[in-house]
């Protein structure tokens, strides 16, 4: 009798245990969150990424960055989402987001699609972590089942935006440090940066590097000053390059090769390779493209299930670029 009482004891101990764990994150995601209050979600998303990858192909790598960027500032929130009035400041133009993050309006129709559906039901936070994996799988990517519940943020962070996202000069141990105080291990890191197998980037991100770093490879460095002038301050300030010239398109693991060549776009991306503590992970996601799809699955459910909103905090925004 007494041991069935301690056992008794025991799982109410473990349940109030996780509960107030639960209750300290705001309540724990899941993967069936909406499958009974919006079923179709999924599939609506799904077909207006298909759509603006269908008319752009750089926008799945717009979307996955735009993801990203609502993480690291106060979590997946989609407070990068929230534009700016005449008595609220968002995120948009901060430092590393104003002419740069895009993709926006493609958030937008997918939102009128899934309130069309179900109404005041899915938060756009939620829409952003489907829209980022379906990005990534309509680019020859991996997928992966997201985490939803989360809510929406009713307020954003321009100053969290421009100190805690990594910018494109960062060190090594800038890198690790910034996603680590994300939850983020060194592995996740590395996985993650492999999201710059597509995409372009502006002059401006990358100057630095090709006129001053001395680990780049002379062709490649050359070949981006065709279109990158070393004075700063004029039209070739926009001038794009794709950050991996083999293959800008197609979500892949080349980009792990461009770094064993010194041909890393940004100076954060060849500090990766560089003599230092990630050299051997960046050789085998070289060799192994199973291995880096699978990592990198993984740490976008992780990056993912950073500081979200659940339960009663935030709300379901009725228009994503404004609370309700």
């Amino acid at each position: 009798m007494a041991a069935a009482a301690m056992r008794c004891l025991l799982t109410v101990a473990v349940v109030l245990a996780a509960l107030i764990a639960g209750a300290a994150a705001g309540g724990p995601l899941s993967t069936s969150f909406y499958n009974k209050k919006c079923p179709n979600v999924q599939g609506i998303v799904r077909a207006g990424m298909a759509s603006a990858v269908a008319a752009e192909r750089r926008m799945g790598a717009s979307i996955l960055r735009m993801f990203f960027h609502d993480c690291f500032v106060n979590g997946c929130d989609a407070s990068i989402l929230l534009d700016d009035t005449a008595t609220f400041t968002g995120e948009k133009n901060a430092g590393p987001n104003a002419n740069s993050v895009r993709g926006y309006e493609v958030i937008d129709a997918i939102k009128a699609q899934v309130e069309a559906s179900c109404n005041a039901t899915v938060s756009c936070a939620d829409i952003l972590a489907l829209a980022a994996r379906d990005a990534v799988n309509l680019l020859g990517g991996p997928t992966w089942t997201v985490n939803l519940g989360r809510r929406d943020a009713l307020k954003a962070s321009q100053s969290d935006a421009n100190s805690n996202l990594p910018g494109p000069g960062s060190s090594l141990a800038t890198l690790l440090t910034m996603f680590g105080n994300k939850g983020l291990s060194a592995r996740d890191m590395t996985a993650l940066s492999g999201a710059h197998t597509v995409g372009q980037a502006r002059c401006t991100t990358f100057r630095a590097r090709i006129y001053g770093d001395a680990n780049i490879n002379a062709t490649f460095a050359a070949l981006r000053q065709q279109a990158c002038p070393q004075a700063a301050g004029g039209a070739g300030d926009a001038a794009l390059a794709p950050i991996d010239a083999q293959t800008p398109e197609a979500f892949d693991n080349a980009y792990y090769a461009n770094l064993m060549q010194q041909k890393g776009l940004f100076h954060s991306d060849q500090e990766l390779f560089n003599g230092g503590s990630q050299d051997a992970l960046v050789k085998k996601y070289s060799g192994n493209a199973g291995m880096f799809a699978a990592d990198f699955a993984k740490a976008m459910v992780r990056m993912g299930n950073i500081s979200p909103l659940t339960g009663p905090q935030g709300e379901v925004r009725l228009n994503c670029r404004k609370v309700n």
